[in-house]
């Protein structure tokens, strides 16, 4: 029937009587406004007799309208997760730009290139099978089977292209940490090796278990959790940090350390990267990367706790979660600052970007569900895990140029912790729905079953990377495959894989090769001579 064949709304519901009929405020979130239902034959009844035919126009406006605010919801969400996928991904030019200041310069370009291979072969390795492993289902509990390729992507169960480039943002800062880890003395192929195979596989299946809802150990997993709460990891201390510290681990210690890291007597020598300018460059981007890592893992926005119209939902715990992400590392920058400051008597600044990193590193698991102040308790632990693993790794003869190991495995695996701790009742159940008592944090009150399931989360990472990347790396070791000669790794390379250096530029150990401008330390001059030559 043609529209203008219908009475106007006004007409319609003079005089009608609503006491039995629920309405909706115009203020009404999007969310409720696009789950409206309306029934006709409830509607005639109210108008009044011969009013079937407005009751249908009516409900037929109401559903066209909240199909179109259905479909607004899902695109503001989507363009949240794009969104969330983009500052994730920028955090590769915050790995590169690190990376570039944390090492000599005479491997810079090596070390920017493999950054770069990361994205890339990461990108499709995870788009044939790593996507599957990780979030393919119905599956099982160890690993999926489903979406190879993206194939049956846009699927029902709510997986689109939007959450394959979200998770494959992830998986590639996972390959990112172990590339530091090995920095100044791999051969490329190892790299692209390990890359692929990292992202492709390791990694994924990781993620199934602790993200996937068929995943055994999975917090989403409402069916089956273990004991009774699940993991709650909310961004991945352990399944992004503690996978991408364990794997350079395992290949810094295959590898042994770099030439000169440790003199005859096994005293260790400080091989300083060459420029805090880009440490520092690279420390804030990742920091910029990080309110999409953390705050962007809720995956929509949308979303409103308890009563509609209230000013809370989802929303207010992206915020939450962004303001727990920054306590958690400015305490643990401000807490390396003075540490260090203790026990070296320096201020310095590399040491603090590591710092802070690592404050990220932790709150990461639990940046959902703790309150603010308890964030600050896990950046001031943070930076003392921190410290202590690198006194250890220095007392052990292992070398990692950028800490790497220390820094995301220990700190993540402290973070873990943390969130079996310090996790809220009431946050907990409003990011992890439909399990009613579910466990919480220990010190909260909830109980140890938490911390056990974190517990167990520790160990399985521990194991399923040590017996994954640990033969791999071994096995390209005596293939020779792994480690550069010593001769390319005294001349660099830059010059002898990759054509020649970044810049011109020289380490102070070259200072004896004759033909390239030099930068040396400025020695501060005494009364009784003449100050040296720049």
């Amino acid at each position: 029937m043609p529209y203008n064949k219908y009475p106007t709304p006004t007409t319609l519901l003079q005089g009608a009587d609503y006491s039995n009929f629920t309405t909706l405020s115009l203020t009404a979130p999007m969310a409720t406004w696009a789950t409206l239902d309306c029934s006709a034959t409830q509607l005639a009844d109210l108008l009044g007799p011969n009013s079937t035919g407005a009751a249908h126009f009516i409900c037929d406006q109401i559903a066209g309208v909240s199909t179109k605010l259905s479909d607004t919801a899902y695109a503001v969400d989507t363009t949240y997760l794009l969104f969330s996928a983009y500052l994730v991904f920028s955090m590769q030019l915050g790995f590169a730009m690190l990376c570039a200041g944390s090492v000599r310069a005479k491997n810079t370009m090596n070390i920017m290139l493999t950054n770069v291979l990361d994205a890339a072969a990461g990108g499709l390795f995870y788009y044939l099978f790593g996507f599957a492993f990780a979030f393919g289902g119905p599956s099982n509990g160890f690993i999926g089977h489903h979406f190879f390729g993206l194939s049956k992507v846009p699927s029902a169960t709510g997986f689109d292209y939007s959450h394959f480039l979200y998770q494959w943002a992830f998986a590639i800062a996972a390959a990112g940490i172990t590339s530091g880890s090995i920095a100044e003395r791999t051969q490329f192929v190892a790299y692209l090796i390990y890359s692929s195979f990292l992202t492709g596989f390791v990694y994924p299946v990781v993620s199934h278990w602790f993200w996937s809802v068929d995943g055994w150990a999975s917090a989403g997993n409402t069916e089956n959790l273990l004991f009774g709460t699940g993991v709650i990891d909310f961004a991945g201390s352990g399944v992004v940090h503690m996978v991408g510290g364990i794997a350079g681990l395992w290949g810094a210690f295959i590898e042994g350390p770099r030439m000169g890291r440790f003199d005859h007597s096994g005293r260790a020598v400080a091989l300083r990267g060459h420029s805090a300018s880009l440490v520092v460059l690279g420390t804030f981007l990742l920091w910029f990367g990080w309110y999409g890592f953390n705050p962007g893992s809720f995956t929509k926005i949308l979303s409103p706790y308890g009563s509609s119209g209230s000013y809370y939902g989802m929303w207010s715990a992206v915020g939450r979660t962004a303001v727990t992400t920054t306590l958690a590392g400015c305490t643990a920058a401000l807490t390396t600052l003075f540490g260090k400051r203790i026990l070296s008597g320096h201020w310095n600044v590399t040491d603090v970007c590591n710092g802070l990193l690592g404050g990220f590193a932790a709150i990461t698991a639990g940046c959902s569900v703790v309150e603010p102040w308890a964030a600050i308790v896990c950046g001031f632990v943070a930076a003392v895990v921190l410290i202590s693993c690198n006194k250890l790794a220095e007392k052990l003869k292992y070398d990692d140029p950028l800490e790497a190991a220390q820094l995301h495995g220990g700190c993540g695996a402290w973070g873990i912790i943390f969130t079996a701790l310090f996790a809220t009742e009431k946050y907990v159940n409003e990011v992890y729905p439909g399990k009613e008592g579910r466990p919480y944090g220990l010190f909260m009150g909830g109980g140890g079953k938490l911390l056990g399931a974190h517990l167990i989360q520790i160990v399985v990472i521990i194991g399923w990377v040590s017996a994954t990347m640990g033969p791999l790396f071994y096995v390209l070791h005596k293939l020779k495959l792994l480690r550069i000669s010593a001769e390319d790794e005294m001349a660099g390379m830059d010059l002898t894989r990759h054509g020649g250096f970044a810049y011109v530029y020289r380490d102070d150990e070259d200072s004896e090769k004759p033909n390239m401008i030099q930068l040396r330390k400025v020695v501060e001059p005494n009364t009784s001579s003449t100050p040296p030559s720049v």
